[in-house]
């Protein structure tokens, strides 16, 4: 029998990449293309959807080329995306405008009119998330009252991609768990909610069909198939919002298991079998791409930009060292944060840049370097960035387990996941051993994996995670720094409350 292969295609906010995988999970080949954002005004963000496809037409064609693989031996297809963006379409499944995108704040207005219409408890209790900026029904309402003229020839809304799903397929569908970021699904019953629609206004024929993530939505196209080097015929699954397709290419698709990015933000992301929903809405629920099951997640708005900030704005040095040396400015800068004590010197650091999302839901308060004396040094800041962003996170993962949500041991992403110390600092201060995945693939080898169990090649998505993904060896906590790290963190959590009044005056 001849070896079967999987496309993981993963659509981000800079670029696409796509990684053609053997059934083991090995890489085969992978390809990246980029494309622009657009800020029309402040705060706006807004992305043309055909480059998206131009992005998925080079970058798979570019696989196939570099691999030689035949590609009728292509088991199926899986698409993983930026989720929240709003893509319209007219009769004839054209784009009627630019896609407004993820990080767009201009619906402020409109989150307000939807928590009125549907009712803030409710609107939990339904889509089990408070009405945020970045979701997508906030965004559908702005173009109906600023835009009705595209709103009129509007015949279907999808996400970014699944706009690449359809001029793959030819199918209007969606997936649960980037379906869950557009609050206008049920989460708990995993369907548009009736209610929501109807309360907004918003006709239900326009929204794809909903499938769960691992299920086939349509087959490659005639048409498709020329233009990319494809077979017509190859099925393409539901595939994952970014998130949860980074859980299935970490193995987080099973109670007790969870992972942490430390990227620009910081994720702590948790499956649950059960469904759990935070009631005064600090934490995301949504759909996670395991039939039947949920994720939830905590969300710190700057984590690894906290550590950015201090390198290019304190660093010019470190940055000069690094150059001379061949490594990364936060190679030396580490170096330099673990000659300072747990505590950096009793010296705390609140990573509140962009205001806070998990668990304040504040958008007014700031970054705060407490308790700084002219005994410290530059190590100890350094130190004190990384333990504040850590104890944030544990504020996330705390949040969890007041849900009932407790995780056995955590996987670590992202560029801070790459640091053993900062790893080392999370195990010690979460209690809990911290690990990495072999693949660095993450998403595109997430939505892989879903097209394995989709299309029989597994029995289900756990047994395609258990054949396709290997874990490093954990590294476990150690019990004297959790001690010392335990007696810090609380300190660090009293300071928000007690400075929470001063925010609100300084923003105003």
């Amino acid at each position: 029998m001849s070896e079967k292969y999987l496309v993981g295609i993963d659509l981000g906010t800079s670029g696409t990449k796509t990684v053609l995988f053997r059934q083991d999970g090995s890489v085969v080949s992978s390809a990246t293309a980029e494309y622009p954002m657009v800020q029309p005004q402040n705060g706006w963000a807004e992305q043309d959807p055909d480059d998206w496809w131009d992005a998925a037409v080079s970058t798979l064609n570019r696989v196939l080329t570099q691999s030689g693989v035949n590609p009728s031996e292509i088991a199926g297809i899986g698409i993983s995306g930026q989720m929240h963006g709003l893509v319209m379409l007219d009769k004839d499944g054209r784009p009627l405008r630019s896609s407004i995108i993820w990080c767009d704040q201009r619906t402020a207005a409109e989150c307000e009119e939807i928590t009125a219409r549907v009712g803030a408890q409710r609107l939990i209790e339904i889509t089990a998330n408070p009405a945020l900026t970045g979701f997508t029904a906030g965004k559908i309402l702005w173009v109906r009252k600023h835009q009705p003229e595209i709103y009129e020839k509007c015949r279907h809304i999808l996400l970014p991609k699944d706009y690449v799903r359809y001029r793959l397929t030819g199918a209007y569908a969606t997936e649960v768990s980037d379906a869950s970021g557009m609050q206008l699904l049920d989460v708990p019953k995993r369907q548009w909610s009736a209610e929501v629609l109807e309360k907004l206004e918003i006709d239900p024929s326009l929204l794809g069909k909903v499938y769960e993530s691992c299920e086939v939505t349509g087959t490659v196209t005639k048409d498709a198939a020329e233009a990319t080097g494809l077979a017509a015929g190859t099925p393409v699954v539901g595939g994952a919002g970014d998130n949860a397709a980074a859980a299935v290419g970490t193995g987080v698709v099973a109670d007790g298991r969870a992972f942490s990015t430390i990227g620009t933000s910081g994720v702590v992301f948790a499956h649950t079998d059960k469904l759990s929903i935070d009631p005064k809405g600090r934490v995301h629920t949504f759909c996670c791409a395991v039939p039947g099951a949920w994720h939830v997640m905590g969300v710190t708005q700057a984590a690894g930009l906290s550590l950015k900030w201090f390198r290019d704005t304190f660093c010019d040095g470190e940055r000069s060292v690094a150059e001379a040396m061949g490594c990364d400015p936060y190679v030396i800068m580490t170096e330099e944060a673990s000659r300072s004590p747990i505590g950096a010197n009793r010296l705390f650091y609140l990573p509140y840049l962009m205001g806070e999302r998990t668990p304040h839901l504040d958008p007014d308060c700031r970054g705060v370097f407490f308790g700084l004396s002219a005994m410290h040094t530059k190590r100890d800041l350094i130190r004190a960035v990384m333990e504040g962003v850590t104890y944030s996170m544990n504020d996330c993962l705390n949040v969890l387990g007041e849900m009932g949500v407790r995780p056995e041991r955590l996987l670590a992403c992202g560029g801070g996941g790459r640091s053993a110390f900062w790893r080392q600092m999370l195990a010690d201060v979460m209690n809990c051993p911290v690990c990495t995945a072999q693949s660095s693939e993450g998403p595109a080898l997430g939505v892989a994996i879903l097209a394995g169990a989709g299309t029989g090649l597994y029995s289900s998505v756990k047994e395609a995670c258990d054949q396709m993904i290997q874990v490093n060896a954990p590294q476990s906590p150690n019990p004297d720094s959790v001690q010392a790290y335990a007696k810090k963190y609380e300190v660090y959590r009293s300071l928000y409350p007690d400075m929470k009044e001063a925010f609100k005056r300084l923003a105003n």
